[in-house]
């Protein structure tokens, strides 16, 4: 073993040694830290691993792991998930926005209709029109031949043209 060798891996164990003491000294506080400003346990896990992730990181450019350093780290994760939370909402807020303003009343008769179907109608149509699968795509997906799919398929068009014509002649009748 060359010297160089030894050297690394003599690093690379105090690496470890370093780490896994900021560990044993930290863990249970930084994940108590987060257990009281995030909404679950699970999360607080994942921001916690997060934490020892950097720190772990950080061992290898010869800094010091004390307590202080690791809820340094621990607050700036916790800042991170929180704007990323916040960005979350927003966007689900603004896509169901536009989702409502989107609709208008055919596209609502189309999803009422899709209800109204059975499941196998209804994801047959889907794959195939929303998410633009051919027949062979759609049976690898649904497990079942390509000649079932399109069978399905053939079915499922019957049924929401017929869906569709008895809403609007319900229609014509209320007005």
């Amino acid at each position: 073993m060359s010297v160089e060798t030894f050297r690394k891996e003599q690093r690379d164990v105090d690496r470890e040694k370093c780490f896994l003491a900021a560990h044993a000294a930290g863990h249970d506080r930084i994940y108590r830290y987060f257990r009281r400003r995030t909404e679950n346990a699970a999360t607080a896990e994942d921001l916690c691993a997060e934490v020892f992730r950097i720190a772990w990181e950080k061992t290898g450019q010869e800094e010091s792991l004390s307590v202080m350093v690791l809820f340094g780290i621990a607050k700036n994760v916790l800042r991170n998930h929180d704007r990323s939370a916040s960005r979350s909402v927003n966007l689900l807020g603004a896509l169901q926005l536009e989702r409502d303003h989107e609709r208008n009343d055919d596209d609502s008769r189309i999803h009422e209709a899709l209800a109204r179907l059975g499941p196998d109608e209804r994801e047959v149509l889907l794959l195939t029109y929303w998410d633009g699968f051919s027949s062979s795509e759609v049976s690898d997906l649904l497990n079942t031949s390509a000649t079932a799919v399109r069978m399905r398929l053939h079915r499922a068009r019957k049924a929401l043209g017929r869906l569709l014509d008895t809403e609007s002649l319900s229609e014509g009748a209320k007005r």
